[in-house]
This record gives structure tokens, sequence and C-alpha cells, in this order.
């Protein structure tokens, strides 16, 4: 079947999908596989559950309508969505980072859609497969499309720029993630910089934060570039650990917590400026944030406040929300700190970084979970090491934190330090 006439089926199902336990009457199903599983085997499932059609890349029993038998079904969902894409011609932006991206991405959504219809990248489908997904779930209705944009590797940003063909591309910043997968701080800016690579190219915008030096150097003297600058605000950050924005006499209340958060708000009212939103509908759209799924989430239980930012974790954010915890005013401050991971040959030393910067800091006990925290030489008695998520509990439980005190929970995803807030 060539791509036009897959695209006809598309444009009839209800929409696309990738896991049988999901399947909607009328989607189309896309088999894919991967190195522990094989969508290919649940075709026929899917197509009893309701799938308008299945497109796989192994089929051994007689081909039907409903049975759509492809080369690689990974590069049709590609190749249709970047058809897709192409077909609605409407204005994308891309968002990628070290950190705060998917941060900056919800709310460059909440701010736009006070005028306009938004699809937006939902969850973490940000990598080969969900950035197809993504812009297949683009509408006719859709006026704009925001594409956040994941990477570990070298490549992976400028053929995800392929597909989606953006034209307008924000790097939130340039930091210590994935350094495993990059080879390091200068793979981590040639990776992500194939974004700014991508837009120069083909004549797009880029905004980027003039504060920053190393996105300063990267984007140089490109025409199509709009800088923007958190020092054209003033932030600062309650009583309740909330972060307030003063801009042109207004307060703007946001429900984010930590100051680092500046760049990520500055990002999306550099946007909504550009898409000529005015103020009160930008102020409104930041102020509907509320953060989930771990990012920068204020939680009370049992009259103590609790900082959890545990969805991931590398250098760089750990330092900022270490930087931004120290500031908190607090007789009672705590900390739970799990292994960042990705980080290849540079773990042990990162690791010890983050151990010596806790000599420094003002807490009552600090708990580090995970392997390489374990394998550090701890020389202050306030710290202690689990090996996982569940030994912590074992020893410390919400109530046995002092009432009215403030815990930080940041990790990498695997440590599933949230667990620690489960009842």
């Amino acid at each position: 079947m060539i791509l036009q006439d897959l695209y006809s089926v598309f444009l009839n199902s209800t929409g696309v999908c990738t896991d049988t336990r999901n399947i909607q009457k009328g989607n189309l199903f896309f088999a894919l596989k991967g190195a522990n599983f094989n969508g290919n085997k649940y075709a026929t499932e899917a197509l009893n559950k309701g799938a308008i059609a299945a497109v796989v890349d192994e089929w051994t029993d007689s081909i039907t309508s409903d049975i759509i038998v492809v080369e690689d079904v990974l590069q049709t969902l590609s190749e249709l969505a970047k058809w897709h894409r192409n077909k609605l011609g409407l204005p994308i932006i891309a968002i990628t980072g070290s950190n705060g991206k998917t941060t900056t991405k919800e709310l460059c959504a909440s701010v736009l859609k006070q005028k306009y219809e938004i699809s937006f990248t939902q969850g973490n489908l940000n990598n080969h497969i969900g950035v197809p997904l993504t812009l297949l779930s683009l509408t006719s209705k859709t006026e704009i499309g925001i594409i956040e944009m994941g990477a570990n590797h070298q490549r992976e940003i400028a053929h995800l720029c392929n597909l989606a063909q953006p034209d307008f591309g924000i790097i939130t910043n340039i930091g210590k993630a994935h350094l495993e997968g990059f080879g390091g701080l200068e793979g981590v800016k040639k990776g992500k910089g194939e974004m700014y690579d991508y837009l120069k190219e083909n004549d797009k915008t880029i905004f980027f934060n003039a504060s920053d030096e190393t996105l300063v150097e990267m984007v140089g003297e490109y025409d199509k570039s709009i800088p923007y600058q958190p020092s054209n605000y003033s932030f600062e950050q309650t009583i309740d650990n909330k972060l307030n924005v003063h801009w042109d006499q207004e307060k703007i209340r946001t429900n984010l917590t930590g100051k680092y958060n500046q760049y990520n708000i500055a990002t999306a009212i550099a946007l909504g400026e550009y898409f000529d939103l005015s103020l009160p509908s930008i102020k409104e759209g930041l102020e509907n944030y509320v953060p989930q799924n771990n990012r920068s989430q204020i939680l009370i239980k049992e009259n103590r406040s609790f900082i959890l930012d545990a969805y991931n974790a590398n250098p760089s954010s750990m330092n900022e929300s270490l930087a931004n915890f120290s500031q908190i005013i607090n007789n009672a401050k705590f900390l739970i700190l799990g292994d960042m991971l990705e980080l290849g040959e540079f773990a042990l030393e990162e690791h010890q970084r983050i151990v010596d910067k806790l000599y420094t800091m003002d807490f009552n006990s600090a708990h580090l979970i995970g392997k390489y925290f374990n394998s550090m030489f701890i020389k202050d008695d306030r710290i202690k090491t689990y090996p996982e998520i569940q030994s912590l509990r074992k020893d410390l439980g919400i109530k046995s934190l002092p009432e009215e005190s403030i815990t930080l929970l940041k990790g990498s995803r695997k440590l599933k330090l949230e667990s620690f807030l489960d009842d």
C-alpha cells in the first residue's frame, strides 16, 4: 500500500494506537516492535477490539483488507506523520533542552490556548515514537502545534526535526543530562544544537533566552531569532513556596515552585507576546497551569510540605533544585535524593559533587537513594544512604517528619521517589 492510500485509511480512523490495551473503536493500529515486545503478535487482537486496520511488518496468515503489510512499521508511522504534518500546514513550535522542556511545553500550551486551538505533546511522548504519534494527533481544527523533543544521542533531534518540520524552535538550556549517550557536555551541546541547525537551514525562527551565554553563542548572528530575558520580570517565592511574577504592574501567581522556573515562564511569556496575546490572557494561562507528574509539585500531607520533583534528575537540575531549597526558610528541612542516571563515566564524579554540596547546606537530615549515592564516602552524620526507596520507608515515614516541615524529593524516574508519599 502506498503512503497516500494509508493516509486515506488514517483519515477514516478515530486515531492511531500502538497498544492493544488502549484500543478505541475505529483506531488504526501500528504493530511496533522492540527488544522485549512484538506488536505484530497483537494485530488480530487489535482488530477484534475494534481497530479499523492493523499495520504490520511480520505476517504469515492470509492478507485481508484490514491487514496492511509494510516493510517497517516504525518507518511507516514516521512517514505517515510527516505526510500528515505537511497536509495540515499549520505552525509547529518545537521545544528541547536538558532541563525544563516539559514544563516549558505545558506553560506555552496553557498560555497559547487562551487564544488558539492548541495540540501539544502529551506526557513524555517526545522520542522517535512519541513525536510521530503527537503529529498524528493534530487535526484540521488545530491552529498551533507544540512538539516536545527528547534525545540522549546525536542525530536524534535532527531526525525529529525532519519529521515535525518546526517553524519555531526553543532550546531551554544545555546541561549535564544524558552524558553517557551524548559523550559529555560538548556532546549535549552538539546534539541539542541540531534543532538550531535545522531552523537556520530552513530559514525558521529561533526563540532563545538571551541571559544564557551558551544559547547566545549557539544562535550567533542568525537574523530570524527572538531573544527574551527573565530579567525583564521580577520573580519572588512566596511563603508557601510558589513563584510570583511581577510584570508591567501585574502580579502573576503561578503554581510552580523554584526560581529556576523563571526561565520556563519567560519563554511562555515571549511566545504569548509573539502570538499577540494580551497581558491578561498570558497571566491567565500562567496561573491556570498546575504542575503534575512529579514535576515541581508542592504537596501537603499530614500538615507537612513536600516539593516533589522526582520525574527525572541530572547534575544540572539537581543543583538548581538544591540551590532553591537552600533559600527556603524553615526550621525543619529534609532531603530525599535519588541517583542521577545515564551519566556513564561521569556518574561517580557528579554524585560526589552533589554530596560535597550537601556538606555546605543547612538541613535536618538527607536521605540518599541508589547505588551511586551508596558508593560515596559520607563524612556528615546528617546524611544517610539507602539502596532503594523501600529501605528508606522502613526507617522514615511521613509522620516521622515534624509537622510544618518541608522535604525535597529529587531523583531520576527509575528510583520512584514519589512512592515515599504513598499511604
